[in-house]
């Protein structure tokens, strides 16, 4: 594949050297001085983005109406989801959005998932959510933290929302705590906790590098290529997965 890269920093460069390992290669690196109309679209099969909330709609935008398929690894451009929707659909784009391209992020997505419907069953546990990230992140909480929260109401019917606060602040029973921290050189690292007077469970992923998340954007680029849609990595994973075993 011939790759656009929207945004070269830590993942990037991460992406750069997985992309390369599997026989691709990066046509262009585009940052936010650069002119999208001076790209020569010919040379580029697939875009990657990886840039920053401020940047991602633009670029999201771009891809669609030249019919570039894109990977949008990028968070907090949410707001647009449906009008970027309408413009894929309108366009027969391809497209894979998501919050998380980690693989094993996405099992442990299907792990929360399955424990908060047996939580549905009114044990007496209380829930509460909590993700770790590095101080460059700019957004909280974190894309991966809100999945996480939504599956779980979506799961447990006595929750209705979800709040950026420690657990200790939630007053209201129907509200989820989603809580965020960020420390120095913490790639991610995610805690959902059910608790009662008995016992504790805690189901914990913790990345240790960027790699995760680099290699599933470069599966999905591999994958979009040859499809067309509107595609959450959480949708296509499976397909992934079988196609690496």
């Amino acid at each position: 594949m011939r790759v656009a890269l929207f945004g070269y920093g830590k993942m990037g460069k991460e992406i750069e050297k997985i992309l390369i390992n599997r026989g691709h290669s990066i046509v262009e690196k585009i940052d936010k001085s650069t002119n999208l109309s001076n790209l020569k679209l010919e040379n580029i099969d697939v875009a990657i983005e990886f840039s920053t909330p401020q940047s991602a709609e633009k670029n999201i935008r771009f891809c669609l109406n030249n019919h570039l398929p894109i990977i949008i690894g990028t968070t907090g451009w949410y707001h647009h989801f449906n009008d970027l929707k309408s413009i894929s659909e309108a366009e027969n784009g391809a497209l894979v959005y998501g919050t998380n391209f980690s693989i094993g992020v996405n099992i442990f997505f299907a792990v929360n998932s399955a424990l908060a419907k047996i939580m549905n069953a009114d044990l007496g546990y209380t829930c509460g959510v909590k993700e770790i990230h590095h101080t460059e992140k700019k957004d909280a909480p974190s894309g991966t933290g809100i999945t996480i929260a939504e599956d779980i109401i979506s799961e447990i019917d006595v929750l209705t929302d979800w709040e950026n606060v420690n657990k200790s602040k939630i007053s209201n029973p129907h509200t989820l705590s989603l809580e965020s921290e960020r420390l120095p050189n913490v790639p991610g690292t995610h805690i959902v906790s059910y608790e009662n007077e008995i016992d504790k469970i805690d189901l914990i992923h913790t990345a240790k590098n960027r790699t995760g998340f680099a290699l599933g954007s470069v599966l999905a680029a591999e994958w979009i290529i040859n499809n067309k849609g509107f595609f959450s990595i959480k949708e296509i994973m499976p397909k992934l997965i079988k196609e690496l075993i």
